[in-house]
């Protein structure tokens, strides 16, 4: 009997779901009938090419098959078993570092851009002359496109001609040599500074905006309690940036881990030979596919990237959800 009334009453809620979701549709029909142009956009733009990606994962698609694109043999697995497991492949073995050196980048660059964010948005929210003009200069970075960033800082990281070496080393006797910044373990870095420079303003801005929402009469009443600085910033400032925190970091991870333009510029060559270092995933997946015509390992890479990016943003989700909900 109980069993009975259960669903019953499941029946019952499905229904009036089903119906609240109809009145909806009829009471909004306007603007739905407003997004369809957009839908229709996003099916072309988006979803369609997506779904022939995922299908070209699955073809021996390479150089020699290339006149039959889509038609091409379906081989199942295979071409994520090159990427992912496959001891004898080159393009598993350049995968797996650019998955490494993804990983070191993106964690890096997005703690540097939100610690640095948060510290200048701080330093600029502050009353002082010549304030608008700061700001306007902190600005430059976020104009200047990445493809210039790229090339402007790969002369910059040159070891004897390089301004970087030359201010280090030549004037302010900092660095007992001239590195090298674009071979070896230093080429991470030769990538991960310049983008941090680049992603400094938007960070700054969104904290910025978070900072003047906060009304000072927290601080007012903090101040009256006897908390210190650091006090008012841990319990007032901090858990009321959190929304905006959350914004700027899944901001920061997806473009840091879909990250092309920089590496490819700075070291040339289409997407460039950057070597065990310097290699991104966007990289070395669009070197393997365009370059070495091996587009079905290519678009297994791109879709297992996306598997963990969708990982990331779920997980994300679950961790700042109660800041997401608009109260």
């Amino acid at each position: 009997m109980d069993i009975q009334l259960k669903k019953s009453s499941i029946g019952v809620k499905r229904k009036k779901s089903t119906s609240d979701l109809l009145y909806s549709i009829k009471q909004n029909i306007f603007a739905y009938v407003l997004l369809i142009p957009a839908f229709i956009g996003m099916m072309f733009i988006h979803f369609i090419p997506m779904i022939n990606g995922i299908k070209i994962s699955f073809l021996d698609l390479n150089m020699k098959t290339m006149r039959q694109f889509l038609d091409a043999p379906f081989v199942w697995f295979d071409n994520y078993y090159e990427v992912l497991f496959d001891k004898n492949s080159l393009i598993r073995t350049g995968f797996w570092q650019a998955l490494r050196n993804t990983g070191i980048y993106t964690f890096v660059v997005t703690t540097g851009t939100l610690v640095l964010g948060l510290i200048v948005a701080m330093l600029v929210n502050r009353e002082f002359k010549g304030k608008g003009l700061v700001r306007t200069a902190l600005l430059m970075p976020w104009v200047v496109p990445s493809y210039v960033v790229g090339i402007v800082w790969g002369f910059m990281w040159f070891q004897d001609t390089g301004m970087v070496n030359r201010v280090f080393h030549d004037l302010l006797h900092i660095f007992p040599t001239k590195p090298f910044w674009l071979v070896g373990v230093n080429q991470i870095w030769a990538i991960i500074i310049p983008t941090i420079w680049r992603g400094l303003p938007m960070s700054m801005i969104l904290m910025l905006a978070g900072l003047q929402s906060i009304s000072p009469d927290y601080y007012e009443a903090a101040e009256i309690d006897g908390a210190n600085g650091w006090q008012q910033f841990w319990n007032i400032t901090l858990p009321l940036l959190k929304p905006i925190l959350s914004i700027n970091i899944m901001f920061s991870l997806i473009s840091n881990i879909y990250s092309y333009n920089i590496v490819s510029m700075m070291f040339g060559n289409g997407a460039g030979i950057p070597g065990e270092w310097g290699d991104l995933l966007m990289t070395n997946i669009h070197r393997n596919s365009f370059q070495l015509w091996q587009f079905g390992p290519g678009a297994a890479a791109m879709v297992v990237v996306m598997f963990f990016v969708l990982i990331i943003v779920a997980l994300w989700y679950l961790f700042f959800k109660e800041d997401l909900v608009v109260k």
